[in-house]
């Protein structure tokens, strides 16, 4: 593989990413850091975390996967500086108190606080790329489909919040910064305003995007496109449904596999990816894939893999083999009769997992 920059940073990444929100939830310390010992050795350079990881998020495992990794840094000297390490702040508490007392915004002392808090836990001195991991302001996010002026608040703006982070690649602490879960408006305005005030340039974002949530391609594709911000692609697998381990449970994921995060947590049937239309538009997607002599998993990633929107796409594993089974999908090809199936289908069931 390859590296590619991320936006108009100095930051040169692999365009597949290890995704860490399994690691002190799913994954215990040991096997995290056999996922992590091999991915280094596949010759990933790019891992991504987030203080509010373990995932689903609960307070006793807020921050277990940094110190996961910290740890791993402390056993591996070498592996720090082979690495482009990214985390990120969490936003407003959205209902889980043990995130900055519960708070309904995100300040600049907040972004300071939890940086320092990451680089303790991360056991490093300097965080690559630090994002903002969703919007303080009020948005369509995690599932909602519209836009509800009436639920805006009085928050930290944006301009305070580039502000901190700004301070925070003055002091060495972050290289560069990014944004999650962020809208075309939300990706131009940061950038505006960065512009505007000589201030550190968002270099990405990281969405949603995979075969049941294109819908970075309804728009905010453009917006990074002509604003130079890269795109880091999130639950590529559709949290699974595009494995085809679902293919026989029920419309909710009903008697799915006994360590499926579908199966194991209520929180996740509840969201876009349990939904009975996201697992109705995976089946057919699956099935397409064996039709053209793929597995789901293949056909999943290499779309990903290949589209022009993804810089890099972020691949979340709970076993080594998950882990070679995914850098393995690198290179698969989709032809133009495949990629003409595949709008077929969306255009039909529309983007179930938004």
């Amino acid at each position: 593989m390859n590296t590619v920059q991320l936006g108009s940073s100095d930051l040169q990444v692999t365009p597949i990413c290890l995704g860490t929100m399994t690691f002190g939830e799913q994954v215990d310390e040991a096997g995290a850091h056999a996922i992590l010992d091999r991915s280094l050795e596949r010759g990933v350079n790019f891992l991504d975390a987030a203080e509010m990881y373990s995932v689903p998020a609960r307070a006793e495992t807020f921050g277990a996967t940094e110190t996961i990794i910290g740890n791993w840094f402390a056993k591996r000297p070498g592996a720090r500086s082979k690495l482009v390490v990214a985390t990120k702040v969490a936003g407003p508490a959205r209902g889980m108190p043990w995130i900055r007392q519960g708070s309904a915004d995100l300040t600049a002392a907040d972004i300071e606080g939890a940086c320092n808090d990451s680089l303790k836990r991360l056991q490093t001195d300097v965080i690559d790329l630090y994002q903002i991991h969703w919007p303080a302001r009020n948005v369509p996010v995690f599932g909602m489909a519209y836009f509800d002026p009436s639920k805006d608040r009085t928050v930290s703006s944006i301009h305070q919040q580039l502000d901190a982070l700004a301070g925070l690649v003055k002091a060495g602490k972050i290289r560069a910064i990014g944004l999650s879960n962020e809208t075309p408006y939300g990706v131009h305005e940061f950038v505006r305003l960065a512009e505007q005030h000589g201030l550190p340039k968002v270099a990405t974002v990281q969405n949603p995007f995979c075969l049941v949530n294109r819908t970075v391609e309804n728009g905010l594709d453009e917006t990074m496109h002509r604003l130079g911000v890269s795109l880091l692609a999130y639950s590529p697998l559709g949290f699974g449904l595009l494995t085809g381990k679902y293919d026989s449970s029920g419309t909710s994921g009903a008697g799915a596999p006994e360590a499926a995060r579908i199966a194991r947590y209520e929180s996740v049937r509840k969201q876009r990816w349990g939904r009975p239309e996201a697992l109705a538009a995976a089946r057919r997607y699956n099935a397409l894939a064996r039709e053209h002599g793929l597995s789901p998993t293949q056909l999943a990633l290499a779309f990903c893999y290949t589209r022009w929107q993804v810089a890099s796409t972020i691949i979340g594993v709970t076993s080594v083999a998950q882990l070679e089974e995914n850098i393995a999908a690198w290179g698969t090809q989709l032809s133009p009769e495949l990629l003409a199936a595949i709008d077929a289908i969306r255009w039909d069931a529309r983007d179930p997992a938004l």
